[in-house]
């Protein structure tokens, strides 16, 4: 009764595993480069789309299926910042149009817990979208000085020059 649901909910946790695995490489990448603040919104993003897929695989349970724990798609090497923001911020509307079309598939099929689980993960795409999206706009309003600031931060937090700590 709920085989075309399943394929769906199954579909979404190998993007959201594929989105996560990427997320994590690109964190991994601006760790390596000092630049702290994108650094922690990927890895934030990651978290959160292994939420999703937690949210994803117990319905998908619930509904009698099996957990198809696959990625959608290889991580790709990408090192430059600007081409990282941009990927992440098409990754976020292309699943928040999948994820929409998705939710009204559902509704169709007559199950509408699972068209909420969509609806929920198109809310939280687009507010991932939103967050690239402003991080793409700083980049180029301030250019390699908005992650020279980054790297800074870092090496004065680490030569002890930052905030004085309690003691």
């Amino acid at each position: 009764m709920h085989e075309k649901s399943i394929t769906l909910l199954n579909q979404a946790v190998a993007d959201e595993i594929t989105a996560l695995h990427q997320y994590m490489y690109f964190h991994f990448h601006c760790d390596d480069q000092g630049y702290d603040l994108l650094a922690m919104l990927f890895k934030r993003t990651a978290i959160e789309e292994m939420i999703h897929v937690e949210k994803l695989a117990d319905r998908i349970l619930f509904l009698g299926g099996d957990i198809v724990m696959q990625a959608s798609d290889p991580v790709k090497p990408i090192k430059d910042v600007a081409k990282m923001l941009e990927m992440a911020r098409q990754m976020e509307e292309h699943s928040a149009l999948d994820y929409n079309r998705m939710a009204n598939e559902c509704g169709a099929n007559a199950d509408s817990a699972t068209k909420k689980i969509f609806e929920e993960l198109v809310l939280d795409e687009e507010r991932h979208f939103d967050q690239y999206d402003n991080e793409i706009d700083n980049l180029k309003r301030f250019g390699e000085n908005y992650l020279a600031l980054q790297s800074m931060e870092r090496s004065k937090s680490r030569s002890g020059m930052g905030a004085p700590t309690a003691q």
